[in-house]
């Protein structure tokens, strides 16, 4: 059985996002999808929220699973047994930053690789950044995140 790991922020979780876990769970027997507590960062969602909107756009996906983690990638995935990580490239200018992670989380748990998945040309743009200004800003999301979940971001982001 092979586990996977796709990890992130998704502050809030974006259709890009949604892309890559139905795209990964194809082709792996577990996707863990693992929200990052980071302590550098001030998420606009908490991380019960994070993982709530996960839950609720993958619940059709039987091999997915929702957690949470902090510290070390590498240490999350011998702790979880996963044997590769995914990450999803939006652009060029993503891949020097994540090949240089992926060589440190390698280099720290030998076990794990990484696997570079392209975001679809569709989801190519999208970013959860720009998907909070749009909110905040009274856009519509429509196409940008999964419709579950906008009146949810509406609602934080409005207020």
């Amino acid at each position: 059985m092979i586990t996977a790991v796709y990890p992130g922020s998704f502050d809030p979780c974006t259709n890009g996002h949604l892309d890559i876990i139905i795209r990964s769970s194809k082709i792996f027997d577990k996707l863990i999808v693992a929200v990052l507590s980071n302590s550098g960062k001030t998420p606009v969602f908490s991380v019960d929220e994070r993982m709530e909107f996960l839950r609720i756009v993958t619940k059709k996906l039987p091999n997915v699973e929702i957690d949470s983690f902090s510290g070390l990638l590498a240490e999350y995935t011998k702790a979880c047994g996963a044997s590769v990580i995914i990450k999803g490239l939006r652009a060029v200018s993503d891949f020097e930053y994540e090949f240089q992670m992926s060589l440190i989380n390698t280099k720290l748990n030998p076990k794990v690789e990484t696997l570079f998945m392209t975001a679809s040309t569709h989801n190519m743009y999208l970013s959860s950044s720009l998907v909070k200004e749009i909110a905040v800003l009274g856009g519509a999301l429509d196409g940008m995140v999964p419709e579950e979940i906008q009146s949810s971001i509406y609602d934080k982001l409005r207020r």
